[in-house]
């Protein structure tokens, strides 16, 4: 009876300690998952360069987007704008649209790049509107732009109605693809470089105009670059953000959030425990030779004129180096001509290149001609 009251005590025992560790256990994925918890109802964390979704909530569900429309309707607006000068007439459709404004008249002329500001900064509707009817000549149009440039990137669960985001029926996009528009967006310099703007004032003869960024993202979390907020009473509150650091971007998307400044802060500084960048090559750090087909043996010096870095995630595999380069050369050469290339791939996959170009002009000569010079040459050397 003594052993066995022993062995069942001791059993018990063993059985209060793994039930201990279980639960022990469970704290601490509980804890780390409430670590990337949002209060968005839907809401993404986008790495750019590895096309990785490192958080997702509700990510395909299609919902208003509010302002952050603009996002597109400045990439379509920049890319469908001869130069930041060109002028815009403000026409009576623009002016007083209801909602933020930049409040714009009608009859006024005002710059494309102006006007971006407004959109991107103040998120001015009338802004958006001037630029929709000057670009397409009214707004039904350029939101057909808006939806054949959503369609150009893949994009299946996202249409447009207005270039401003004011609630309509069959306007509409996802947390997941907002934040590939997004990342679209931030290819375009002219966009990139307005988004990222705290504050811009224009002056104009005797009218000027400040435009403030609502996007409080760009003076509460460092290394933020943009992107753009929005609220309507239906969509809720809206907010795309983007960061960079040590060669790391990232884009996070809330979509009706209301605590979205923190939503943001706190999955971005997930990304960026996750994601660092790793340097491959440096500039100009390869060297190589490829022969002249012209009887001469001289050789074109080649080399990478351009660095290369990865964004990765946790360890890197072994790094591989392809050189691809012709075996002789047979024509004239520029400086700055690309001559061939170098990619690099971790466990089989290409996740770079760089470009080898020449260093120098070189003329190839015929090789009869370069045969008889040698021979002239030493017949009277």
């Amino acid at each position: 009876m003594f052993k066995n009251n022993g062995f069942n005590i001791l059993g018990a025992i063993i059985l209060i300690l793994v039930l201990l560790f279980s639960l022990i256990s469970v704290s601490v994925v509980q804890a780390s998952e409430s670590e990337a918890s949002v209060s968005a109802k839907s809401a993404v964390l986008y790495q750019p360069d590895t096309k990785r979704f490192v958080y997702t909530k509700n990510s395909k569900k299609r919902l208003a987007m509010a302002s952050t429309t603009k996002i597109m309707t400045a990439l379509v607006a920049a890319e469908n704008i001869s130069s930041l000068d060109e002028a815009v007439v403000i026409d009576g459709t623009a002016a007083g649209t209801e909602g933020s404004s930049a409040y714009l008249k009608c009859g006024e002329v005002v710059t494309a790049e102006e006007l971006l500001y407004a959109l991107l900064l103040q998120s001015a509707n009338d802004a958006a509107v001037a630029l929709a009817v000057h670009i397409s000549g009214s707004v039904e149009e350029f939101a057909t732009l808006m939806n054949e440039r959503a369609e150009k990137m893949g994009l299946s669960d996202t249409h447009f109605v207005n270039p401003h985001g004011l609630d309509a029926d069959g306007h509409y996009t996802t947390a997941e693809e907002l934040a590939l528009i997004a990342s679209e967006a931030l290819k375009n310099e002219t966009v990139a470089a307005i988004a990222s703007t705290y504050k811009k004032t224009i002056v104009d003869g005797e009218r000027q105009r400040t435009y403030v960024n609502h996007n409080k993202l760009l003076y509460l979390y460092d290394g933020a670059v943009g992107v753009k907020t929005g609220f309507t009473d239906n969509a809720g509150r809206c907010l795309v953000g983007a960061a960079e650091r040590d060669g790391v971007r990232l884009i996070s998307v809330t979509l009706d959030a209301p605590s979205d400044w923190q939503d943001h802060k706190r999955l971005l500084d997930l990304g960026f425990e996750k994601f660092s960048s790793l340097k491959l090559i440096d500039v100009y750090e390869l060297s190589y030779e490829v022969p002249l087909l012209d009887g001469t043996g001289e050789c074109v010096r080649v080399s990478n004129d351009s660095e290369l870095s990865i964004v990765c995630e946790g360890e890197v595999g072994k790094i591989e180096r392809f050189v691809n380069l012709p075996r002789f050369i047979s024509h004239t050469v520029n400086k700055g001509d690309v001559v061939g290339r170098v990619d690099f791939a971790v466990e089989g996959e290409t996740v770079g290149s760089v470009d080898l170009v020449a260093l120098e002009n070189k003329e190839v000569k015929k090789e009869k001609d370069s045969i008889l010079k040698r021979i002239f040459d030493k017949l009277f050397s």
